[in-house]
């Protein structure tokens, strides 16, 4: 699962980049906070 979200979710993020470039630094917290979860608790992402 986690695999193909994560090239999902990172085309999501430069679109949204390029057209707000404002958001660049919320988009690449919650990216970096959601790939830490991801890593700490592996069994919560089946």
């Amino acid at each position: 699962m986690i695999p193909q979200l994560t090239p999902i979710v990172s085309l999501i993020a430069g679109i949204v980049i390029l057209i707000m470039p404002r958001l660049l630094n919320y988009i690449v917290a919650f990216y970096l906070i959601f790939i830490g979860l991801v890593g700490l608790f592996p069994h919560l992402f089946p």
